[in-house]
């Protein structure tokens, strides 16, 4: 298979994947606001500091107020990881392999971009509106990725697309969990509790976990509880652990894989032995942090090892490679 064509099904997922997860973070957001007690202050300036973008949107912005950050994260040009530069980029990588994608696919990702640059603009018409909106982003990202898994082959093109999923759905999994680290708390323990337990609510709301941990955790939601589960569970497909074993599995199927399965497998080691028991804010922070570290290490080195000769390539013919705008 062509390394350009490998990366191009790689940075398409991780495209759609990124706009699917930047759409739950704003809602769960939203209700997260909606729900907090007086005495709690949670700043829209958390989702730019989670996305890892408060540098570009400071460049642009004097202030974090909800529809500065809400158009910066959906629709600003000067955002290469806003969900309509995610959905365009990914529409265009399609229409560049459209031979190597099922046939119906190219229909849903043109259909999903058209949608999204139709209403991007009216988000700023309320709340209910704005998530109805995003909503629908996230509806029909999960039909194409349906689509995918049960109208292609599972070669070794459709192993590039699985990488990409699982490697960006990690990566923000550990941002969601990490806007809770964020939070100021009231004073009052009593309502200091409750309103952890309504933030963890909506991290797993977020996820579209809630009800996978009542099912396998606790009807309770407990912040320690909820941080094992969303990294650790191995069962449930958004958590950190389920999308490490993702990627080993995608990787035991390439070819010369031992750099990058052995950034993984260390990154696996490291959630295994990380103990939540009076686990504070501040060390959950770090501990999340050096987890995006790995991946991104992880990200590097399958860049290395699969697009890297066609890279050179381009740069030796005075081209530019197709390459993510996009942080890994």
């Amino acid at each position: 298979m062509l390394s350009r064509v490998a990366e191009g099904l790689y940075w398409m997922t991780r495209y759609l994947e990124r706009a699917d997860n930047t759409a739950r973070l704003i809602n769960s957001t939203t209700q997260v606001l909606l729900d907090l007690p007086t005495g709690a202050k949670f700043g829209w300036d958390i989702l730019i500091k989670t996305a890892g973008l408060d540098h570009l949107f400071f460049k642009h912005h004097a202030k974090t107020d909800e529809n500065s950050v809400v158009r910066f994260l959906v629709q600003e040009e000067e955002n290469p990881s806003a969900i309509l530069s995610c959905i365009q980029y990914a529409r265009e990588n399609a229409r560049t392999f459209r031979d190597v994608l099922p046939m119906e696919f190219w229909e849903r990702i043109n259909g999903l971009y058209l949608y999204v640059q139709r209403h991007a603009k009216s988000i700023g018409g309320g709340r209910s509106q704005r998530y109805e909106v995003l909503h629908q982003v996230i509806e029909r990202r999960q039909s194409i990725v349906g689509l995918v898994m049960g109208s292609m082959s599972h070669d070794i093109a459709y192993q590039f697309i699985r990488l990409g999923r699982n490697l960006e759905r990690a990566d923000m999994t550990t941002r969601i969990v990490d806007a809770n680290a964020a939070v100021l708390l009231p004073a009052d323990e009593a309502i200091a509790a409750l309103t952890q337990e309504r933030l963890w609510m909506a991290t797993l709301t977020a996820l579209s976990a809630y009800q996978m941990y009542r099912r396998h955790v606790d009807v309770h939601v407990r912040g320690r509880d909820v941080v094992n589960f969303l990294l650790k569970d191995i069962h449930f497909p958004r958590t950190v652990g389920h999308c490490l074993g993702e990627i080993e599995a995608c990787l035991s199927e390439l070819p010369d894989h031992a750099v990058p399965m052995k950034c993984v497998r260390r990154t696996s080691r490291r959630i295994a032995e990380m103990r939540t028991e009076g686990l504070m804010p501040m060390a959950l922070h770090t501990f999340l942090d050096q987890i995006q570290t790995d991946l991104n290490a992880t990200h590097s080195a399958l860049s290395h090892q699969y697009f890297y000769l066609y890279q050179q390539s381009f740069m030796q013919q005075g081209q530019t490679a197709i390459s993510s705008p996009l942080s890994a």
